[in-house]
């Protein structure tokens, strides 16, 4: 690490999209936060973002700001704001700025507020020569050479200027309060369905259904999802179906297809207790949305309905499926899908989902077949290797043809 951002110690980290995308920023930021003594992290971020601020347990403190040049839709531009925020950073009096931007942005705008803010260092990769605008750059070089994960394409940018860390997991803590919450619904929940199909299990088994998307272009249909749900039922003591306030209807749509042991849950749970609800399930059945980020940073296997919108948001670090069919529009970035049938997602069938669920659900008790003979081994006295890995291993990506 250079001297000059070995030094630094109040770092500004810029990323200005959706819970998602802060998500899959988490390793890099821990990378920072681990790689100088007494740093201290804010992270600027939309109000969308903001709402991880109790939650990532490398960050010190949380701003909210909605930049015109990335898309809020029912947020409109205001100067005063742009100017209000670039006296805030001027106060704010910090060290150095990491913007961070998936390669389809442009991070000038971001690197000229950090400019006239006076922050000292700016890191950010950038496709264009920014002249005075960064300090440190790195070329852009995707989507044309290649195409990294996003957790993988924010760890090389970090890298860049020596932040390192061993520990390329994603990051989201519910927190005991949210816990505690959420276990008392689901226990509330099962007494209304009637209690565990198995009597005398020790936990619940449950299933979260996922079926709603920003983008309408990354969205199954609602019907295939209740289908899909009422198919893996038996093996589920309940179906927790999770959606915003405003897709009450969807989540009602899918309650209805999916049996008596749906739970609909429109609305009616803060990101916290949506994380514990994910963290506490066998399995999340989802369109690539934020809950699908929760799960990979919580463990939680995931069945990805994943539309060819862009190829870098997958599951990150745990076990998966992630169905599509290949067509010829992959990577249109679309947040509509302008083809007939909508083929890369109705393509997929709810039996090849089912499968997806069976083949998880089989890996899930294979490996903790494995634990439980490993942990038997050592209380026997047998050596456990001391830096066994804790990364599960991963699904493929299943694309048909």
């Amino acid at each position: 690490m250079s001297t000059a951002w070995s030094r630094a110690r109040r770092i500004l980290c810029v990323r200005l999209d959706s819970i998602g995308d802060v998500l899959m920023t988490t390793p890099a930021l821990r990378a920072l936060k681990e790689s100088g003594a007494d740093r201290q992290l804010t992270l600027l971020t939309s109000r969308t973002g903001a709402a991880l601020a109790k939650h990532l347990p490398m960050v010190d403190d949380v701003w909210s700001y909605d930049a015109p040049w990335v898309k809020h839709p029912d947020v409109r531009g205001d100067p005063v704001a742009d100017l209000d925020m670039i006296d805030r950073l001027l106060a704010g009096r910090f060290d150095a700025a990491v913007i961070f931007t998936v390669y389809s942005q442009n991070p000038l705008p971001a690197a000229m507020m950090c400019w006239l803010a006076g922050i000292p260092l700016r890191l950010a990769h950038c496709r264009e020569n920014p002249y005075e605008l960064l300090t440190d750059r790195v070329p852009e070089t995707e989507p044309e050479s290649h195409v990294r994960h996003e957790v993988a394409r924010q760890l090389a940018l970090v890298r860049a200027i020596g932040a390192k860390t061993s520990d390329w997991r994603m990051a989201f803590e519910p927190g005991d309060a949210a816990r505690r919450a959420v276990h008392a619904r689901l226990q509330a929940a099962l007494q209304r369905v009637g209690g565990a199909r198995e009597p005398g299990a020790t936990r619940a088994r449950w299933l979260v259904v996922h079926p709603g998307a920003t983008a309408a272009s990354r969205r199954w249909p609602a019907e295939r999802f209740g289908e899909a749900a009422a198919a893996v039922a038996p093996l589920f003591d309940g179906i927790a179906v999770t959606g915003s306030a405003d897709e009450r209807a969807l989540v009602d749509a899918v309650c209805e297809r999916a049996g008596p042991r749906a739970v609909p849950l429109a609305g009616v749970l803060p990101l916290g207790e949506l994380g514990a609800l994910i963290e506490t399930a066998d399995l999340l059945l989802s369109n690539n949305s934020g809950p699908v980020h929760l799960a990979a940073a919580l463990g939680t296997p995931v069945v990805d309905l994943y539309a060819l919108t862009n190829p870098q948001h997958t599951p990150w670090r745990v076990p998966h499926r992630v169905l599509n069919v290949d067509v010829p529009c992959r990577n249109c970035y679309r947040s509509v899908c302008n083809q007939p049938g909508h083929p890369c997602l109705r393509g997929v069938s709810v039996d090849d989902v089912a499968a997806a669920v069976h083949a998880l659900l089989r890996g899930r008790a294979r490996h903790a077949q494995r634990a439980a003979e490993r942990a038997a081994a050592h209380d026997e006295g047998e050596p456990v290797a001391a830096h066994a890995s804790n990364v599960l291993p991963f699904a493929h990506v299943i694309t048909r043809n």
